[in-house]
């Protein structure tokens, strides 16, 4: 007796605890706190859809409430009436789903339409997905980046999208909704932020083991501020570092140790090997990284170099078997990349 109660407990809780996660408010995926005019237009349609769905579950269920107590079966009760093959039943019970559908699939198409339709003076950006990382490419600033999309406030964006692997998903909740990236066909997304504000991104399509830690983030920066971020990414990195210093260890170790096969910084090491990993030119602002999976810190960097599969299994980066300082003195290189 004590086992099921305890069960009954527990399952009871359960519930409870999946029923107050799915109230909660602002998390970072919440795809209810729209953020922008491409976002409040799929809430609205949203509402509209939920509440007349509320109204009909309430007149179904209120009928059939009303049929199972009021024609309930009893000995000194006639049987009632049968309306099977009632024509003008049959024909409003026809029109009413017909007006019910067309009240939900107006609004929908136009929103369709709305949501692809290009904007007018858009800042274009070039996603490019791989496992399990999103590239960013800026055409009209010659600017690649990785793993945080960095857009001016009160702007619209149009992203130009691909997959250089598999299928993949893009999805900022509260910008806009999801848009599949396919290999060898680009496919489109507006982004429009109200307002100077840090928006998490996450691939919305299974694409392999660490497909869960394929995230990202979205940076709205006053026009200011992100006019003097574009500067500061069409600068090269600095190669003038002091020799005795364990930055330019760090920098060595890059150079030498694989890193270059893959990861290209800007003024050191330029060839051209976006395609393969991120461009690591001005790691050091970046708050996140390992495709947004990761705080960029030195505790977290020092995990990631040391295993990287042991973070995200089946990542492409191998593990170079780098030493305690090699590793020291790479995170310290990493540091002066801004």
């Amino acid at each position: 007796m004590q086992i099921k109660k305890f069960l009954k407990t527990r399952h009871l809780m359960l519930c409870s605890f999946l029923f107050i996660t799915a109230c909660i408010e602002n998390a970072p995926l919440d795809s209810l706190s729209p953020a922008g005019p491409y976002a409040r237009t799929i809430d609205d349609l949203f509402w509209l859809t939920f509440w007349i769905a509320v109204v009909i579950f309430f007149i179904v269920q209120g009928a059939l409430l009303f049929s199972v107590f009021y024609f309930k079966d009893s000995p000194d009760k006639p049987e009632p009436k049968q309306i099977h093959g009632n024509n003008f039943l049959e024909i409003l019970w026809t029109i009413i789903p017909v007006i019910i559908l067309a009240s939900i699939a107006v609004p929908t198409v136009r929103t369709i339409f709305d949501l692809a339709r290009e904007p007018e003076d858009a800042l274009k950006i070039e996603v490019i997905g791989h496992q399990w990382w999103f590239e960013y490419k800026y055409p009209d600033f010659a600017i690649t980046t990785a793993n945080v999309l960095v857009i001016p406030e009160d702007t619209p964006i149009r992203l130009e999208m691909w997959s250089n692997d598999v299928l993949h998903n893009y999805w900022v909740p509260k910008l806009n909704g999801k848009r599949y990236l396919v290999p060898g066909q680009k496919t489109y997304l507006n982004l429009h932020a109200d307002n100077a504000e840090e928006f998490w991104a996450q691939c919305g399509e299974y694409c392999g083991l660490s497909h869960s830690k394929m995230r990202g983030r979205v940076l709205s920066l006053s026009q200011s501020d992100f006019d003097s971020w574009v500067m500061n990414q069409q600068k090269n990195a600095a190669n003038d570092l002091d020799q005795n210093s364990l930055a330019y260890e760090g920098q060595q170790v890059y150079l030498n140790a694989g890193c270059t096969q893959c990861h290209v910084i800007d003024g050191v090491w330029d060839v051209q090997g976006e395609q393969i990993a991120p461009n690591l030119t001005h790691f050091g602002i970046r708050n996140v990284f390992a495709g947004a999976a990761l705080k960029n810190n030195p505790e977290n960097l020092t995990k990631w170099l040391a295993n990287p599969a042991q973070i995200k299994p089946g990542t492409f980066m191998p593990n170079l078997e780098l030493t305690e300082r090699e590793i020291e003195a790479l995170i310290e290189y990493l540091g002066t990349l801004k």
